[in-house]
């Protein structure tokens, strides 16, 4: 069969459609094959966007608007952007705002700034409120503000601070005069920055950054408010300009008072180390203070209803005669309590530690056994003693020294070498100043202290 040839007029009907289609798609760098990634935003105020408007970050175009839809008769718009995949992600805490290129306006763009990377991010088609988009101010908004009263109040502002505060005022000199005080005050500035940087900087200031938004965001959620603080603030400047001589006058005795209270600071700065640590140990206190007032408040209840007038007197009447009473006890209780303040100290001091000392011993499985713990053993023997009774009288026995040492040919402790010169007594001097008794008694031989070694001979001589 014939091959079908294409006419000069369909070949130059398709050649026109093909020219048309890449002469849009280059003019308008349109991508049909392309998805954008779509943000939408809502404006109070759009100014003048419009579509094939440029998004920028940082000064760089990474999108454009696409469209802009009316939200109210305010001028509030919803603005649809397309972003490309290189600026990708944006965070929920992202922030738009609509600015000029230009000084003298015109040709507005959105700055997008694509927010902190620990928000979450933003997913295709979801809109930024309102709250974290806003607008430049304007060359146009700052004239309007600009008003004849506006200017005459800038104008006597600017003479006030020139011409009679810096010239005539002296206070141009006085200015020179502080510049040897600044170092001094810059290094302070220094610390204080430093120190507001916090502990850990990655994570303290985003937090402190993460606050003053919240707070922001709140004073811009009630304009109300805000205008109301506005005001009273103009009202409270109104008055400080009404009393102007009040104000001079107040100034040199800020000065005097800034004297004075530099050592009082230094002194405050030298107690905080101080304060901290009282803070740091009275917080279980603190923490515990609540169960402490649970259970103080039925004490204070009845507390009350005992001083109440009805029963305070009765209370006074009864005091009128004790109180003499007790002030005698108290004075005769001074020499009791002055003796036994010694005998606390004594027994602190010395007994306790005699009490908790170690006896040597060279029999095996007897050394290092406390005096106390070897007291107490001693009781169990003279328990015994009501049962064994002779002709005589009731008797129990002591063994100072075991057999089994005697037959060894050793004996502890030795005797004194004089046995019938007692210890020196000194009651001249106090229990408390005295040394707790030494447990290391000498030993040796039995036959250096008279004892023969032998079994039972030896029983014979320790008994007798």
């Amino acid at each position: 069969m014939r091959r079908r040839q294409v006419t000069p007029f369909k070949a130059g009907v398709l050649a026109l459609v093909v020219l048309v289609v890449v002469s849009y798609f280059g003019f308008t760098k349109a991508n049909p094959f392309s998805n954008p990634f779509e943000l939408k935003a809502a404006f109070r105020d759009a100014r003048n966007l419009g579509p094939r408007s440029a998004v920028r970050i940082a000064g760089v175009d990474v999108g454009k608007v696409t469209r802009v839809e009316s939200l109210d008769e305010s001028g509030a718009a919803e603005v649809t952007m397309e972003l490309s995949d290189d600026v990708l992600p944006i965070h929920s805490d992202a922030r738009l705002e609509v600015r000029p290129r230009i000084l003298l306006e015109g040709n507005f763009f959105v700055d997008l700034r694509p927010g902190s990377p620990s928000a979450p991010d933003v997913d295709d088609g979801d809109t930024i409120p309102v709250s974290q988009t806003g607008a430049s101010v304007t060359l146009p908004e700052i004239l309007d503000t600009l008003q004849s009263d506006v200017r005459t109040d800038l104008r006597t502002l600017l003479y006030e601070l020139g011409t009679k505060a810096l010239i005539q005022g002296g206070g141009a000199k006085a200015f020179n005069r502080t510049i040897p005080e600044l170092a001094p005050a810059y290094r302070f500035t220094a610390i204080t920055n430093e120190a507001l940087m916090g502990s850990d900087p990655d994570r303290d200031i985003p937090r402190v950054l993460r606050g003053q938004q919240r707070t922001a965001a709140a004073l811009a959620a009630n304009p109300g408010a805000l205008r109301e603080l506005v005001t009273d603030l103009n009202v409270t400047a109104g008055a400080l300009a009404r009393e102007d001589t009040a104000l001079a006058a107040s100034v040199p005795a800020l000065r005097d008072t800034l004297r004075a209270g530099m050592p009082a600071l230094d002194a405050l700065n030298a107690a905080l180390p101080t304060v901290r640590s009282f803070a740091r140990e009275a917080l279980p206190g603190v923490r515990s203070s609540v169960a402490t007032l649970d259970a103080a408040i039925p004490w204070i209840n009845q507390a009350r209803a005992l001083v109440q007038e009805d029963e305070l007197k009765g209370l006074a009447a009864d005091l009128r005669q004790a109180v003499p009473d007790l002030a005698r006890l108290n004075t005769r209780l001074v020499p009791f309590l002055d003796r036994l303040r010694a005998l606390s100290s004594c027994t602190n001091t010395v007994l306790v530690p005699f009490a908790e000392s170690e006896i040597p011993s060279i029999e095996r499985g007897n050394s290092g056994q406390e005096v106390r713990d070897q007291i107490n053993r001693s009781f169990v023997g003279l328990a015994g003693e009501s049962r064994n009774v002779d002709a005589n009288t009731p008797l129990f026995h002591i063994q100072g020294v075991p057999p089994s040492n005697l037959a060894l040919g050793r004996i502890e402790p030795a005797a004194p070498l004089d046995p019938g010169t007692p210890p020196t007594h000194r009651p001249d001097v106090a229990c408390e100043t005295q040394e707790p008794p030494n447990l290391r008694a000498p030993g040796g031989p039995a036959t250096a202290y008279g004892v023969a070694t032998g079994g039972a001979t030896a029983v014979r001589e320790a008994r007798r």
